[in-house]
Protein backbone atom coordinates (compact mmCIF):
# COMPACT_ATOMS: atom_id res chain seq x y z
CA UNK A 1 0.00 0.00 0.00
CA UNK A 2 3.12 2.57 0.91
CA UNK A 3 4.53 1.96 -2.51
CA UNK A 4 1.24 2.34 -4.26
CA UNK A 5 0.26 5.50 -2.08
CA UNK A 6 3.63 7.05 -2.81
CA UNK A 7 3.52 6.58 -6.35
CA UNK A 8 0.34 8.22 -6.67
CA UNK A 9 0.72 11.12 -4.99
CA UNK A 10 3.74 11.40 -7.51
CA UNK A 11 1.98 10.81 -10.21
CA UNK A 12 -0.65 13.81 -9.59
CA UNK A 13 2.51 15.88 -8.87
CA UNK A 14 3.74 15.32 -12.01
CA UNK A 15 0.52 16.36 -14.20
CA UNK A 16 -0.04 19.55 -11.67
CA UNK A 17 2.98 20.62 -13.78
CA UNK A 18 0.85 20.84 -17.09
CA UNK A 19 -1.58 23.06 -18.32
CA UNK A 20 -3.27 21.27 -21.55
CA UNK A 21 -5.34 18.75 -19.18
CA UNK A 22 -9.20 18.01 -18.52
CA UNK A 23 -9.29 19.52 -15.30
CA UNK A 24 -12.62 18.33 -14.19
CA UNK A 25 -11.93 14.57 -15.42
CA UNK A 26 -8.49 14.05 -13.25
CA UNK A 27 -10.17 15.78 -10.51
CA UNK A 28 -13.58 13.45 -10.39
CA UNK A 29 -10.32 10.39 -11.18
CA UNK A 30 -8.96 12.24 -8.13
CA UNK A 31 -11.83 11.93 -5.87
CA UNK A 32 -12.51 8.70 -6.33
CA UNK A 33 -9.28 7.81 -5.36
CA UNK A 34 -9.62 10.00 -2.33
CA UNK A 35 -12.44 7.89 -1.15
CA UNK A 36 -10.32 4.66 -1.76
CA UNK A 37 -7.49 6.08 0.53
CA UNK A 38 -9.89 7.70 2.96
CA UNK A 39 -11.60 4.38 3.42
CA UNK A 40 -8.20 2.24 3.45
CA UNK A 41 -7.21 5.37 6.53
CA UNK A 42 -10.53 4.48 8.33
CA UNK A 43 -9.99 0.92 8.38
CA UNK A 44 -6.63 1.44 9.94
CA UNK A 45 -7.54 3.68 12.35
CA UNK A 46 -9.99 1.41 13.86
CA UNK A 47 -7.25 -1.73 13.81
CA UNK A 48 -5.32 0.90 15.44
CA UNK A 49 -7.83 1.72 17.68
CA UNK A 50 -8.37 -1.65 18.93
CA UNK A 51 -4.94 -2.98 19.19
CA UNK A 52 -4.07 0.15 21.15
CA UNK A 53 -6.67 -0.30 23.25
CA UNK A 54 -5.58 -4.13 23.66
CA UNK A 55 -2.03 -3.24 24.35
CA UNK A 56 -3.40 -1.10 27.35
CA UNK A 57 -6.01 -3.48 28.48
CA UNK A 58 -3.02 -6.02 28.98
CA UNK A 59 -0.44 -3.33 30.58
CA UNK A 60 -3.01 -2.80 32.94
CA UNK A 61 -3.66 -6.38 33.62
CA UNK A 62 0.22 -7.48 33.75
CA UNK A 63 0.68 -4.99 36.54
CA UNK A 64 -2.03 -6.30 39.04
CA UNK A 65 -1.31 -9.90 37.89
CA UNK A 66 2.20 -10.52 36.27
CA UNK A 67 2.24 -13.65 34.35
CA UNK A 68 5.07 -14.94 31.87
CA UNK A 69 2.03 -15.63 28.83
CA UNK A 70 0.19 -11.91 29.31
CA UNK A 71 3.97 -10.33 29.10
CA UNK A 72 4.34 -12.17 25.55
CA UNK A 73 1.21 -10.99 24.73
CA UNK A 74 1.73 -7.68 25.74
CA UNK A 75 5.08 -7.96 23.95
CA UNK A 76 3.53 -9.08 20.89
CA UNK A 77 0.79 -6.12 20.78
CA UNK A 78 3.77 -4.03 21.17
CA UNK A 79 5.42 -5.12 18.11
CA UNK A 80 2.27 -4.81 15.95
CA UNK A 81 1.55 -1.25 17.55
CA UNK A 82 4.65 0.30 15.71
CA UNK A 83 3.78 -1.03 12.26
CA UNK A 84 0.18 0.18 12.42
CA UNK A 85 1.19 3.54 13.83
CA UNK A 86 3.59 4.35 11.16
CA UNK A 87 1.62 2.81 8.33
CA UNK A 88 -1.77 5.17 10.05
CA UNK A 89 1.06 8.08 10.02
CA UNK A 90 1.31 7.61 6.11
CA UNK A 91 -2.37 6.86 5.63
CA UNK A 92 -3.16 9.98 6.95
CA UNK A 93 -0.81 12.33 5.46
CA UNK A 94 -0.67 11.07 2.39
CA UNK A 95 -4.86 11.50 1.90
CA UNK A 96 -4.06 15.14 3.87
CA UNK A 97 -1.46 15.81 0.53
CA UNK A 98 -4.68 14.31 -1.66
CA UNK A 99 -7.11 16.92 -0.44
CA UNK A 100 -4.21 19.40 -1.11
CA UNK A 101 -3.78 18.59 -4.57
CA UNK A 102 -7.30 18.53 -5.64
CA UNK A 103 -7.83 22.45 -4.22
CA UNK A 104 -4.70 22.88 -7.08
CA UNK A 105 -6.91 21.05 -9.52
CA UNK A 106 -10.04 22.85 -8.93
CA UNK A 107 -7.59 26.08 -8.90
CA UNK A 108 -6.87 25.11 -11.92
CA UNK A 109 -10.28 25.73 -13.52
CA UNK A 110 -11.46 28.75 -11.31
CA UNK A 111 -10.77 31.06 -8.72
CA UNK A 112 -10.65 28.61 -5.68
CA UNK A 113 -9.92 28.38 -1.84
CA UNK A 114 -6.11 28.73 -1.31
CA UNK A 115 -4.33 29.22 2.29
CA UNK A 116 -0.63 29.18 3.37
CA UNK A 117 1.48 26.46 4.70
Amino acid sequence: MKKRILSYLDYIDGILKEEDRDWNKEAERHLIQIKFFAHERLVHLIVFSLVSVCTVMCVLKLMSDPNVALIGLTLLLFVLLIPYCMHYYLLENSVQRMYEQYDMMIGKLEKYFEYEK
